[in-house]
């Protein structure tokens, strides 16, 4: 199967911030709010610098071994978890909820984004090693984002009593019932039978979705050597006690993000405020805010409380009842991993570009920041189709009113352009103004409104033309309009709706290898890719 690869500017797709647009662009002042620039040079100043941060590697080997323990052996991964063993590995990270069967198509590109980086560096600087990882953040309790995805156009939802962290709850009937779902659509497909009995491996009643997505993950993405980390265990955060006791107890990373919020708002849009305390307590089914109120720790919508000295004591005892959120996430992913570039959407981006304060005042390496590449697949038959309407690619991208109202004019026999009388309604009520005005100043007032009033009847008038014209060809229209709506399900990136079932249900795993072939490393880029049969 070959796909034909096209490049649009992320700025001409009009649908990233302006934060993340003049990153990509090295414009503005974005460049503030990060360590490194986005570009091999970067990599190399961030290799350098992480050499004067330590990691425990015997003890991060020790954990990723233990993890591994149950699944089949896959000789990369084996190989690059040895590695980091090594002072010359460094890792390249991604992170992403452990979405039930793989949620949004964008969770493979982070995926395959990682892995190609780490083998292009590897080129580029061959005295190191580079190691591609998924950080899973597994500790999300976002039941409703993280249990959900789209089925041909139809969302569906695991509804589960369970709460607490998503990691942490375990795949019961329910979550069988929407697997036996994809089973039943992809039997009608021609390929994919691997894929899903992956699925079907994975998913097995009783074991944890951290269990499940580590299969599933291993299972697709370890033959290119793809190292999954499942940071909520004991051992790794005991690592992190150090950040987590200086956080309660001097909340430190709310103060360090503050200048930096100053600075942002001055331009940009702020992602998040963070809170006095970034941690959240985790417990069972609980996972819960932890507030200081006059001394005492409160647990959030629990009647849960601790002093000081208890809450001390209990990260102590219990590292793995501490969890990080968006504030601190990063700096334990960056303490536990000796990592020199992290992957992430456009959103995940602002949210580390508020953080390069509050990881020195931790003493934590901040790692170069690369935007995931995104993608959109579009079918032969629908490109030629687009094709046929008279747009091209980058036309995807403007909204279908504007599509419609420039396939109207361009393919009509008549002018439905007002525009010269709107200019002739304009001059000609300047000169009456000039006119009235020399016969009383007051009236030039009145006149202008209602010069004002005509030129808004014109542009009604024209608007009435071009939706009577756009009722003559409303074939073309419809087309216009089915097309959009299947690249944008809901009005949004493909790569934020559609699950893989469909696309590797079609082509199988060429599809994903399509994905690898044109993935941009350091490159920035929206790709379209166009299937050709």
């Amino acid at each position: 199967m070959k796909f034909n690869a096209t490049q649009i500017p992320y700025h001409s797709t009009g649908l990233f911030s302006q934060l993340v647009r003049d990153y990509v662009d090295a414009k503005g002042t974005a460049m503030d709010f990060v360590a490194y620039m986005p570009n091999f040079e970067g990599v190399q100043k961030a290799i350098a610098a992480r050499k004067g941060f330590k990691v425990n590697r015997p003890l991060l080997v020790d954990v990723l071994k233990a993890q591994y323990a149950n699944l089949t052996t896959k000789v990369a991964v084996d190989h690059n978890v040895n590695l980091l063993l090594q002072d010359n590995t460094y890792v390249i990270t991604t992170a992403h909820q452990p979405n039930i069967f793989t949620g949004p198509l964008y969770f493979f590109y982070k995926i395959i984004h990682v892995i190609q980086l780490a083998a292009d560096l590897k080129k580029q600087f061959p005295e190191n090693n580079y190691v591609p990882v998924y950080y899973m953040g597994s500790e999300d309790a976002d039941i409703d984002e993280v249990g959900s995805f789209y089925l041909g156009g139809d969302k569906l939802q695991w509804e589960t009593k369970q709460t607490g962290a998503i990691g942490r709850m375990k795949v019961d009937d329910a979550l069988v019932a929407l697997l036996k779902n994809i089973e039943g659509y992809w039997a009608v497909r021609n390929q994919g039978k691997e894929a899903v009995a992956a699925l079907s491996n994975a998913y097995k009643k009783g074991a944890t979705i951290n269990e499940a997505t580590l299969s599933l993950v291993h299972d697709y993405f370890g033959q290119y050597g793809l190292v999954v980390l499942q940071p909520d265990d004991t051992k790794l955060k005991s690592s992190f006690v150090s950040v987590m006791e200086k956080e309660l107890l001097a909340q430190f990373s709310n103060k360090a993000l503050q200048a930096t919020l100053v600075k942002l708002r001055e331009q940009y849009h702020v992602q998040t405020e963070g809170r006095a305390i970034n941690l959240f307590y985790l417990k069972d089914s609980t996972r819960a805010r932890i507030d200081l109120n006059n001394g005492v720790y409160t647990i959030v919508d629990t009647d849960i409380t601790f002093t000081q000295a208890e809450i001390i004591a209990e990260l102590h005892a219990y590292p793995e009842r501490f969890s990080p959120n968006v504030i601190l996430r990063g700096l334990y992913q960056e303490t536990i991993l000796p990592g020199i570039v992290f992957i992430g959407g456009g959103g995940e981006l602002a949210y580390w570009m508020e953080l390069k304060e509050v990881f020195s005042a931790a003493g934590v390496h901040y790692p170069v920041l690369q935007l995931r590449n995104s993608f959109m697949f579009i079918k032969e038959k629908m490109a030629k189709q687009w094709s046929e309407l008279g747009f091209t690619l980058n036309d995807l991208f403007t909204n279908s009113l504007e599509l419609e109202a420039a396939y109207v004019k361009a393919n009509s026999k008549h002018n439905l352009s007002l525009e010269a009388s709107i200019d002739a309604m304009k001059i000609l009520y300047s000169q009456i103004q000039e006119q009235a005005i020399k016969v009383d100043a007051t009236l030039g007032d009145h006149t202008m409104n209602l010069s004002v009033q005509s030129i808004k009847k014109l542009v009604e008038l024209e608007k009435k033309i071009l939706k009577a014209e756009k009722k003559k060809q409303v074939i073309a229209i419809d087309r216009i309009q089915h097309i959009k709506n299947e690249l944008f399900p809901q009005n949004s990136l493909q790569e934020r709706v559609d699950n893989f079932a469909e696309w590797v249900g079609d082509y199988g795993w060429a599809w994903v290898e399509a994905v690898l072939q044109h993935s941009n490393t350091m490159e920035h880029g929206f790709t379209i890719l166009v299937s050709e049969k």
